[in-house]
């Protein structure tokens, strides 16, 4: 069996090893060490990577799993049987690692206990880490394990990881996701959780620097949290206060004043917006007024928005007796809208159209909305026809 020395030092971050086999799979190698520091997948955390150093140079390790108590480290390139290395970690990501699943421990413990409800899901990703629980928890009720949880930060107090003998395990009261037999490894993070656990975690909770609780929303039959920690935490709330401030510095206001300095521009974007329908309309019905009675009609608008489109063509069609053909767009792209007043059916129309102008789009009952790559000549050109 390969020695664990990730649990033995979780903090060791370089260690000599002797490769006891290597075997091809694939494109790349599985490599078999007599002891390690490498992390293998479980429990939800992903696998350490780094290199195995030679005195033929450095091996990247890409990939590590477990199986009947070897380790097996997935390899770029071979390395032969009794080889001395030095095997080296990634130590920025197992760090990372540590933070996020030690902060999850602990936001856990305290949502359990407070809503007695159970962690029956855990994914360690590379930008957030998601969390299922089995009960109804509220965006107020998550922020304040949010608040309990980092006051179990401060107060720094160090982890205890135990191997009780069955009897005191039977009498001990931890959480744990399934049923467990043999040796059971207890994680306790003191005043905040008490958990069976496989994974590698800080020595202390304060080196789980901060936790951030990003979202609470339902699944399933109860919710599924979105948090991250540490150095994952000061990232995320470096770069929204970077938003917060740059968009603060536009409208002239301070970082935590921007949402009502937004309030007031969407009350007066939704204004302005109100009196453009309003000329919009004064316009549409001054040119359909100018269309009335005169039969087909193809008229070419600088780029608006289909909605405003499909009412110019309504409006002119209602008034010239024919097909009204409008077309908003410059260079080779158009928006188009037909509308042929008495609801006759134009879908040869639209499909001549299409194919003509390399067009996409269709109707009914009188009216139809697309769009075309084509010049303006060329559209004129068709309607000439």
């Amino acid at each position: 069996m390969t020695r664990k020395l990730y649990y033995e030092d979780p903090f060791l971050r370089e260690f000599p090893a002797t490769v006891l086999s290597c075997e091809p799979a694939g494109e790349e190698w599985k490599v078999v060490l007599d002891q390690t520091a490498f992390y293998p997948e479980g429990g939800g955390q992903p696998a350490d990577h780094g290199v195995l150093k030679t005195a033929g140079g450095e091996i990247p390790v890409t990939d590590v799993h477990e199986r009947n108590g070897q380790v097996f480290h997935t390899c770029a390139a071979p390395v032969e049987e009794g080889t001395a290395l030095t095997g080296s970690l990634d130590w920025a990501r197992r760090f990372d690692h540590m933070q996020q699943h030690s902060g999850e421990h602990i936001i856990s413990g305290i949502l359990c206990r407070l809503y007695h409800c159970d962690n029956v899901g855990f994914h360690l990703g590379a930008e957030t880490v998601t969390i299922d629980y089995n009960a109804e928890i509220s965006w107020e009720q998550a922020l304040e394990a949010e608040r309990l949880a980092n006051g179990a930060v401060w107060a720094d107090r160090e982890v205890e990881i135990t191997y009780p003998p069955a009897e005191e395990l039977a009498a001990l009261e931890y959480r744990s996701k399934k049923e467990l037999a043999g040796q059971v490894r207890i994680v306790e993070f003191p005043g905040a959780d008490r958990c069976a656990c496989c994974g590698t975690h800080v020595a202390s909770a304060g080196q789980a620097g901060l936790i951030k609780v990003l979202s609470c929303q339902k699944f399933r039959e109860g919710v599924r949290l979105e948090i991250v920690c540490g150095g994952r935490a000061l990232e995320y709330l470096a770069g929204v206060y970077g938003q917060a401030r740059a968009i603060g510095q536009r409208l002239s206001v301070k970082p935590l004043e921007t949402l009502a300095a937004v309030e007031r521009l969407a009350a007066e974007l939704s204004a302005a917006r109100e009196r453009a329908a309003d000329l919009e309309q004064t316009a549409f019905a001054a040119i359909a007024a100018e269309r009335a009675g005169k039969g087909d009609a193809l008229l070419f608008q600088s780029p608006m928005r289909p909605d405003s489109l499909r009412r110019l063509a309504d409006a002119v069609g209602k008034t010239c007796g024919g097909l009204a053909a409008v077309f908003s767009g410059e260079g080779e792209k158009w928006s188009y809208a037909l509308v042929r007043s008495g609801g006759t059916d134009i879908s040869p129309l639209v499909k001549e159209l299409n194919q003509a102008l390399h067009g996409r789009g269709g109707g009914r009952n009188g009216f139809a909305q697309g769009s075309v790559s084509a010049a303006r000549e060329e559209i004129l050109r068709f309607f000439e026809r």
